[in-house]
């Protein structure tokens, strides 16, 4: 009693600052132009809670009220989702309590792979198994097919994301991720190696569960009149987005124009350029309602770049507040580039060109040339794995990986990077499922399972000694930077980016 009497004398400062040794400070702001902005609050699944934190955080707010109260914020400010049963009726527990549900700021919807309607017949599929493959019981699926089609057909999951964006008077960040736990992902890799066709028995599909929740989360946002301003969407299907446009074509320009920040990452490569033909009117209305955006991000699969001009995407917009710009896997001309950053070079802070392939005809160096002599604000500039579109055809025709970095013996994280550095979203993840986390979705490589992972801000600082200040004797000028218009190598790359921003890593301490 009397350990207890001494804790109720500290004063509320000094208890936030223990529970900021126990778990991050939920007020801690990023910046929506640094660039780790987006691998850290954007495009990653919600890493799950640490076990002891969450208890430690649980264990303080049953001390007493004061201190129940204190904790909310530190466990309820980012709340993560799954479409599940038991995930759904977690949320409608937490947004029935005001208390509660006033502090979330960012919500994270995980979303399985949908099992097709007429195409579940998991026992029957699974006969055949080899019971040396340790697969799960067909109970087990069958109980997620009989969730999924329940909570579907009950609507249960539109009544209470329109309960939870009404309840959540404080959001700032909407993201939708795919969700593969580990026992869709041995069933997908089963169906699709196996021997026997199965796909007539059982099948899982990411576009009609991207459509439903997509749809069905826009209907929330716009019932409930949500303050969002921030959408996330790192692994979109093209035809959810023309679906929203077809369904509910009224929703898009008044979800766009509430928008400070959005980041869209198409990861189906099939038919990627007609797919983003037909969706050019969409892109034209969401860019000419939104704004006020001062981050964007559009990025396609690595391995597929996008054939289509930036402008037929982007529509010549300008958008007078613009502070991150980046794209991802394109075939583009050094003008095209040029033209969309001379637009916004008085507001431009950070710029990311990932995985862009110059088309014939056109150098990097004109390229960097404009970016360093015009860009009046330009902090940071990322240039992974940026080539030229014959070379990177020629990677593909000869190899089933792309080559970056094998002859520097270093990772090229973007975790530095800050892209969304002015934003912030504060507070750890609740609403979590043990099995929610694929574990192999968390690794940080350029070619791994997180090769497509968007972070619109690495810093330049850093690892190569190389100096542009007066004392150096290193490329004065774009024509002595090396490019060969041919091929661009790890090394160059990295000079590059520091050459732009007028970066010394030898004399600058910053």
């Amino acid at each position: 009693m009397s350990d207890l009497v001494g804790l109720q004398r500290l004063s509320n400062e000094l208890l936030k600052e223990i529970l900021d040794c126990i778990d991050s400070d939920p007020e801690r702001s990023i910046n929506i132009d640094r660039r780790a902005y987006l691998s850290v609050e954007s495009f990653r699944l919600p890493s799950p809670p640490v076990p002891s934190r969450a208890h430690d955080i649980g264990s303080f707010r049953l001390v007493c009220r004061r201190f129940a109260e204190l904790g909310i914020p530190y466990q309820f400010t980012k709340i993560a989702t799954r479409f599940s049963i038991k995930g759904l009726d977690r949320l409608d527990k937490i947004c029935g309590s005001s208390h509660l549900a006033k502090h979330t700021r960012k919500f994270s919807y995980l979303v399985p792979y949908f099992y097709l309607e007429g195409r579940e017949q998991i026992e029957r599929a699974l006969r055949s198994v080899n019971r040396h493959l340790h697969f799960p019981d067909p109970s087990f699926f069958k109980a997620k097919v009989d969730d999924q089609r329940r909570i579907v057909r009950s609507a249960q999951d539109a009544r209470i994301l329109r309960r939870a964006m009404t309840a959540f008077t404080s959001l700032q960040h909407v993201q939708i991720l795919r969700l593969q736990d580990e026992a869709d992902g041995i069933l997908l890799d089963y169906l699709h190696e196996s021997d026997a066709p199965l796909l007539h028995l059982v099948d899982l599909q990411w576009t009609p569960a991207c459509i439903h929740a997509t749809r069905t989360v826009a209907e929330a946002l716009v019932y409930a009149r949500s303050p969002f301003s921030r959408f996330s969407g790192p692994m979109m299907n093209p035809q959810s987005a023309l679906a929203i446009k077809d369904e509910i074509p009224q929703m898009v320009p008044i979800l766009a124009s509430r928008l400070t920040c959005l980041e869209l990452h198409f990861d189906d490569a099939q038919e990627l350029n007609e797919r983003m033909r037909q969706m050019t009117g969409l892109f034209k209305v969401v860019f000419s309602a939104a704004r006020g955006l001062q981050a964007l991000h559009v990025g396609f699969p690595s391995r597929s770049p996008l054939d289509l001009g930036l402008e037929e995407i982007f529509n010549n917009t300008h958008w007078d507040k613009l502070r991150a710009f980046g794209i991802q896997a394109w075939r583009l001309s050094a003008d095209e580039i040029i033209n969309i950053a001379r637009r916004h070079s008085k507001t431009l802070r950070g710029l990311r060109l990932r995985d862009v392939q110059l088309r014939d005809g056109s150098m990097w160096k004109d390229v960097l040339a404009m970016l360093r002599t015009e860009m009046e604000q330009l902090d940071w500039v990322s240039l992974r794995r940026v080539d030229y579109s014959r070379h990177f055809d020629e990677l593909w025709a000869n190899s089933m990986e792309v080559v970056d970095g094998s002859l520097a013996g270093a990772s090229d994280s973007d975790d530095e990077d800050n892209f969304s550095a002015h934003f912030s979203v504060p507070g750890s993840v609740v609403d979590s499922e043990e099995d929610d986390w694929d574990e192999h979705s968390m690794a940080d490589t350029d070619h791994g399972p997180d090769a497509n992972e968007i972070a619109l801000s690495p810093n330049t600082t850093a690892s190569l000694p190389f100096c542009t200040c007066s004392r150096s004797s290193n490329p004065a000028s774009a024509d002595d930077l090396g490019d060969n218009g041919l091929f661009v190598l790890y090394q160059q790359r990295k000079m590059w980016e520091k050459w732009v921003i007028g970066q010394c890593p030898e004399h600058n301490s910053n």
